[in-house]
């Protein structure tokens, strides 16, 4: 249902001292230099970048091994890798940063250990790795838990050689906007308010909201909002957000990252009943190459800081100001300590 392809889960496995150096470090370089070649073909077929390093600002060489960063192709999953990306180069790794565009290539590539760590969502890969496994009909494993749902998706991680390493407070998922007037003068806050206000609903979503569990019926049936239609305007499009903003629809999906919903003078709603599922922002790392712990205690330090907030204003800085994710990334790691100058 969201706008991005990505899907959620890591893996808890563990691991020893896995990491790329030593013998395994020569074993990486010899896979490297066969497959180098096919997987450039592969980025470049569906859209990605190159083996080439993306965005380099902030980042050095180091000497604990060579560690390669895989994101999906939207702009929050490449600020969050460049933001892991400088965080492994500060503490001495040889971080280097892959755009591959959609979950369904680069998850087999960081089983493979072709990519080492990967920024993710904890329900969506939890999701993702459930329907590889059990079919597409598969029972969902994931919930608005956040730990369960972490623990579902370990479960599912583990047997790829995967590791799962903790969520954070940061979470991109599903949330429903009005405009600020709407809001007012029916006074909300939350989902909740909604329903109880009796008013009747337009949705700018997605045609497939009508069915999705965590759309039109879960609204009705966990919030008693009473949608009278589907506006099929796309999740978060700016077609969708400007029918809300003009009072041709009344209630829009989007994520809880969206940078722009202040140019359309859209507020979110609370989500308190707890309808989504827990998106939380964690980092997966092939447990072999990359389950080193001090890898874990690198990236801890950004999940343990980073927040929704802070998500939003980086999107925000690279979609708005045009800024680029390397520099956006350098002057947030280093104004909350996390990296030196």
């Amino acid at each position: 249902m969201n706008s991005r392809t990505r899907s959620a889960g890591a893996v808890v496995r563990t691991a020893g001292a896995g990491g790329p150096r030593g013998a395994r470090g020569l074993r990486r370089a010899a896979v490297a230099a066969v497959t180098a070649g096919a997987l450039t073909a592969v980025l470049a077929a569906c859209g990605g970048d190159s083996l080439e390093d993306q965005g380099s600002d902030g980042a050095s060489a180091g000497g604990k091994g060579a560690l390669v960063v895989g994101t999906a192709g939207f702009t929050e999953a490449k600020i969050l890798g460049e933001l892991y990306k400088q965080m492994l180069a500060d503490a001495g790794y040889d971080a280097t940063r892959q755009t591959v565009e959609n979950r369904e290539i680069y998850a087999p590539l960081l089983e493979k250990g072709s990519i080492d760590v990967v920024p993710e969502y904890a329900a969506t890969l939890a999701e993702f790795l459930n329907a590889r496994k059990n079919g597409p009909d598969a029972k969902p494993v994931a919930s608005s838990d956040v730990d369960a749902t972490v623990a579902a998706l370990t479960e599912l991680a583990e047997p790829r050689g995967l590791k799962v390493l903790p969520a954070g407070e940061a979470v991109d998922q599903n949330a429903f906007a009005v405009s600020r007037e709407f809001a007012e003068k029916h006074n909300l806050k939350t989902l909740s308010d909604l329903g109880k206000s009796g008013v009747e609903v337009r949705v700018a979503a997605g045609d497939e909201c009508e069915k999705r569990p965590f759309c039109a019926p879960g609204l009705e049936k966990t919030y008693g909002i009473d949608v009278t239609a589907i506006d099929p305007k796309g999740v978060g499009t700016t077609q969708a957000k400007q029918a809300v903003k003009n009072g041709t629809d009344h209630l829009v999906l989007t994520t809880t990252t969206d940078a722009t919903l202040e140019n359309f003078d859209l507020v979110l709603l609370e989500d308190d009943k707890k309808l989504q599922n827990a998106d939380n922002v964690l980092p997966v790392v092939n447990a072999e190459d990359a389950g080193d712990q001090e890898i874990a205690d690198v990236l801890g330090r950004l999940t343990d800081t980073l927040t929704t907030e802070d998500l939003v204003e980086l999107n925000r800085k690279v979609d708005e100001e045009r800024q680029k994710e390397a520099d956006v990334a350098a002057a947030y790691l280093e104004s909350k300590k996390l990296i030196k100058k």
